[in-house]
């Protein structure tokens, strides 16, 4: 796994799975780009958006990583909701400059919990 495969493992797990926005100085950009339509851009977009989404108590589990030589890191994972018992399937793409956070993007699969694969592969 190459730096920035590993900079957004860390964030995923000390931020998001945390539930912690205390370390996001360490991991993101302040003026770091959001493509995601629910989240405002810098910093302090994604603490509001954060704060309404830990209301979830979200845990993300990393099924794959890839990372290209142009600075972005795509993660896949399965990310389970306490709060509402939803499980979801997201894939995630991050732009990193200077080793921070600098752009996101993101595909979510909303409810997959009660899905049944016609081929019988698992949705992970």
């Amino acid at each position: 796994m190459g730096k920035n495969a590993e900079i957004v493992k860390s964030f995923m797990e000390e931020v998001f799975n945390a539930h912690d926005l205390s370390k996001l100085d360490e991991y993101m950009r302040d003026d770091y780009m959001q493509h995601n339509p629910t989240a405002e851009d810098g910093k302090e977009g994604f603490k509001k958006f954060a704060a309404k989404f830990f209301t979830l108590k979200p845990h993300m589990e990393i099924v794959k990583m890839f990372e290209n030589d142009n600075n972005e890191v795509a993660v896949f994972f399965k990310c389970t909701c306490e709060a509402n018992g939803s499980i979801n399937k997201v894939c995630d793409i991050y732009r990193l400059e200077d080793g921070k956070l600098a752009e996101h993007w993101d595909v979510v699969e909303h409810d997959v919990g009660n899905i049944k694969p016609v081929n019988g592969r698992s949705l992970f």
